[in-house]
């Protein structure tokens, strides 16, 4: 066996120190905290205990852990990951067992080659980390996460004298800001692909919660989700905040517990009236839905999407990435004037269900007849004077949903409302259907932009009137107007209202929304057609592959070669011991001692030692300072370096007699 082959297999056999695992352990605990929001809970606890129990025990007896307790560990991970997402493949499972193998692999740390592995290992699981999020505060985490990577790589080179933590972390904080350069000019000119590096179905989670059914209840984890759902730039003065309705999925089946859309394909948009028209850029972020919510009546569809009935606006493609789209709406209009075949499917109501509120709905019509704005009038006075309350907690509803919320609870927010006003109003003879979709937001100055939160989900109705067509009635804004007047959190209880919906908070938020703002316009939505036109402004019309490879190795070698060319002269110009030695060499010159080509500073030292018989001592210890600093092995402590160059200042040889 050759002598670098004994020096790895020494290196690798070598304990393990304790503060190289510390990091170790560290940088593992990063990559847990980074895919927690994605794991189960229970996943994320147990993980999190095996990890603390690990570090408790090689503090006290340093070892690995037993066989017979990593086997069956292993075992029951990979069961609990099959048992909660059938598979092992794809994006979560596959994510949740690397982390779990990542954890599970501290058990058998003892040597630095473990060591190795599982850090290399936890960047693979940190980068994977963007698979799920790739939001600006995650980005920033996994690039944080990566500093203990580094300072447990540096922990484990030989001879490590202990430092601070500081001292420990601040090296890989300067390599990332080194590194920072070259990777926006990576980010700009690697070529964009048209479908991701993996291949694993995958399953896309809908954000918005908007779906094509509705039933009360089902929005209550939507309605305290402060997360963003959309942004709204208009191209002239922003309408009235009574105006802002996105309107989502127009619902007419009713089957006495949930309300479903009927998206029918090729058949025209209802006619429509437009009297006040707005333009504006919708911004929406990644649903998992094909729907694309647009202010109140759309006028037109867009590229890629199809204008339905109801002025519904479907894609064909489920909207999985940012989507920026341009539309025109009409905020004062006359929607489908002349009700034909669609009246009967405005008033169906289901046999068996809620009999007190199909018989007010009956009694509303024999007193007011025809009349269908009346009756309108009477339903959101009840709403109004009736002892309603809004609230994200209402009390459970029965088989008769509709009798229990009217007549017992009366407690509920937009969904419970709108689905009981349309029932009693096609109970009245009255078409009626329900709107989902979005209401309000926040007018962001700075930005120029209204912000749309998932907790801005808004469920509503329109009823059907002789001569006026399609009109929107919202008996949520009888109940509680600041809902519509003022905003989500307004309506939400005071008493129960979470601390993270306060005024300041939300006002904070919604600031740094500007900043996630230009974060997913200007990189996550760099896409490859942007990519294209990146060279525009100089001139050239198209970036194709072969000019933005040529570009990137161009680059490449001339950042190489600019940190090479930094490396080099940063070496030679802080370098102390160098630096004392080439002082001395100086001094020794002008005494008569000039170094020779090619000799070593031993064997030059001796000599001038034998020249200056008078300095001999100084000289020797000198040497050996400097033979110590340079070959004794490891980084030279930062005293013994300024205790050589000081000897060095003050060494003052005499003149060598001929």
């Amino acid at each position: 066996m050759s002598w670098l082959n004994r020096l790895r297999t020494r290196s690798a056999a070598a304990p393990l120190g304790r503060r190289a695992f510390d990091f170790t352990v560290l940088a593992i605990l990063g990559v847990l905290v980074l895919h927690a929001p994605h794991l189960p809970w229970w996943l994320t606890l147990g993980l999190g205990g095996v990890l603390a129990l690990r570090w408790w025990q090689r503090r006290r007896t340093p070892g690995k852990a037993p066989a017979w307790l990593k086997l069956p560990l292993i075992a029951l991970l990979t069961l609990a990951i099959v048992s909660t997402y059938g598979t092992v493949f794809g994006r979560a499972p596959g994510s949740a067992l690397a982390v779990g193998l990542l954890v599970l692999k501290l058990l058998e740390c003892e040597t630095p080659r473990d060591a190795r592995v599982g850090i290399a290992f936890a960047c693979f699981a940190l980068m994977a980390a963007l698979l799920f999020d790739q939001s600006l505060l995650v980005t920033v985490g996994v690039a944080i996460g990566l500093l203990p990577v580094f300072a447990a790589l540096r922990a484990l080179e030989p001879a490590q004298r202990p430092v601070s933590l500081p001292r420990q972390l601040l090296p890989g904080l300067v390599l990332l800001v080194a590194s920072l350069p070259l990777t926006l000019f990576a980010f700009a000119l690697v070529p964009r692909l048209s479908s991701p590096l993996w291949g694993a179905p995958q399953k896309e989670d809908a954000r918005t919660g908007l779906s094509d059914e509705m039933s009360p209840g089902a929005m209550t984890e939507l309605l305290i989700d402060d997360s963003p759902a959309m942004r709204v730039a208009f191209d002239g003065p922003r309408p009235p905040r009574t105006s802002l309705y996105f309107r989502a999925y127009v619902m007419w089946n009713y089957d006495g517990a949930s309300w479903h859309a009927v998206d029918v394909a090729n058949r025209p948009a209802d006619p429509i009236e437009p009297a006040d028209r707005v333009g504006y850029t919708v911004t929406l972020l990644p649903t998992g839905q094909r729907v694309l919510p647009a202010l109140d009546v759309p006028l037109q569809s867009v590229d890629g999407a199809e204008l339905r009935r109801e002025r519904m606006l479907m894609r064909a493609q489920p909207v999985n990435d940012t989507l920026t789209y341009h539309l025109t709406s009409a905020l004062h209009y006359r929607l489908q004037p002349t009700l034909d075949r669609g009246r009967l499917a405005a008033l169906q109501l289901p046999r068996g269900f809620n009999p007190r509120t199909l018989a007010l709905g009956r009694e509303w019509r024999t007193r007011y007849g025809d009349d269908s704005a009346a009756i309108v009038r009477a339903a959101l006075d009840m709403f109004h004077d009736g002892g309603f309350s809004y609230t994200l907690a209402p009390a459970p509803l029965g088989r008769d949903a509709m009798d229990d919320f009217l007549f017992s609870t009366r407690e509920g927010y937009c969904e419970y409302y709108a689905s009981a006003f349309t029932v009693l109003m096609r109970a009245a003879g009255v078409p009626a259907r329900v709107v989902t979709g979005y209401q309000g937001g926040f007018w962001n100055k700075l930005g120029n932009y209204l912000l749309v939160r998932q907790s801005d989900a808004h469920a509503w109705s329109e009823v059907w009137i002789a001569g006026r067509g399609w009109v929107r009635a919202d008996p949520t804004a009888a109940v509680r107007p600041e809902r519509v007047n003022l905003g989500a959190a307004a309506a939400a209880d005071g008493g129960s209202r979470p601390w993270y919906q306060d005024a300041w908070l939300q006002g904070l938020r919604n600031r740094w929304d500007i900043v996630n703002r230009w974060w997913d316009k200007g990189v996550i939505g760099f896409d490859a057609l942007r990519q294209r036109g990146l060279l525009t402004p100089f001139g050239v019309q198209e970036t194709d592959t072969q000019m933005l490879t040529l570009l990137l190795v161009l680059g490449s070698v001339l950042f190489a070669s600019i940190g090479l060319a930094w490396a080099m002269a940063r070496r030679v110009r802080i370098d102390p011991a160098l630096a004392g030695l080439r002082r001395l060499e100086r001094k020794l010159g002008k005494a008569g001692v000039v170094r020779r080509r090619g000799e070593g500073p031993q064997h030059y030292l001796r000599r001038a030692a034998r020249a200056l018989p008078g300095q001999r001592e100084a000289l020797q210890q000198l040497m050996e300072q400097y033979l110590q600093l340079r070959y004794g092995g490891g980084e030279p402590a930062r005293e013994s370096l300024r205790a050589f160059q000081r000897a060095a200042r003050d060494f003052h040889p005499s003149r060598v007699v001929q």
